[in-house]
């Protein structure tokens, strides 16, 4: 690929993930915002992409972010994007 479209696919992953954490968690803060723009790597991009689908809060995806681009795995029961719902239903889930 060339260069120019690495970066057309970064810009259009980091936007991807800026709408995937308002429409998860509501208002996300302008710091958030710029930590996301300074993410160069298209891996963590796609890493975090796939957190802020999964994780049960915004706190849990922040920490996830905080990992820096070493960080592969989501793993545990924090990553369960359905945790919440069922909590507040009151159901068990069953």
């Amino acid at each position: 690929m060339f260069v120019y479209e690495d970066e057309a696919m970064l810009v259009q992953d980091r936007e991807d993930l800026i709408a995937l954490l308002r429409m998860r968690f509501g208002t996300i803060s302008p710091e958030v915002i710029d930590s996301i723009y300074k993410i160069s790597q298209l891996d963590t991009i796609e890493r975090l992409i796939l957190v802020a689908a999964n994780a049960g809060n915004l706190r849990i995806f922040l920490e996830e972010m905080q990992e820096g681009e070493d960080s592969f795995r989501i793993l545990g029961d924090r990553y369960n994007p359905i945790e919440n719902l069922i909590k507040r239903s009151g159901t068990s889930g069953e």
